[in-house]
């Protein structure tokens, strides 16, 4: 899940999100270039990512990064593995050429702060 400062008033806009990570530790997010939550990224230049496990044992991990680097058109090959981390290698490739020439950014996070907790030990 992504939030990002939103404007006009209203609250974080919070999303499900596909992501990955660099060596070096970067998390990277690839989205629609039009969108909503582009637009928002970009003003901000801070995110917050939460990644879950949904049955125990309970973990998660919050990041709280800045924005070091935006790219449009995000390069086949990042939004390639982004996808098929998510849905394999045939499924992936399947998706983002079902996508065709859809415009996309990729915005690269480097994280700031980490928050964790895991609940392995109460089971």
């Amino acid at each position: 899940m992504l939030s990002v400062a939103a404007d006009n008033g209203r609250p974080p806009a919070s999303v499900p999100i596909w992501y990955d990570y660099t060596p070096d530790g970067h998390i990277r997010i690839n989205t629609g270039t039009g969108s909503r939550k582009s637009r928002l990224i970009e003003q901000a230049g801070v995110v917050t990512l939460v990644v879950q496990r949904e049955e125990p044992p309970y973990q998660y991990a919050v990041v709280e990064g800045t924005v070091v680097d935006t790219t449009t058109p995000a390069p086949l090959e990042v939004r390639e593995a982004i996808a098929i981390r998510y849905l394999g290698e045939e499924g992936g490739r399947a998706f983002i050429e079902g996508m065709g020439d859809t415009p996309n950014t990729l915005f690269t996070v480097r994280p700031d702060r980490w928050i964790t907790a895991d609940f392995s030990g109460d089971v």
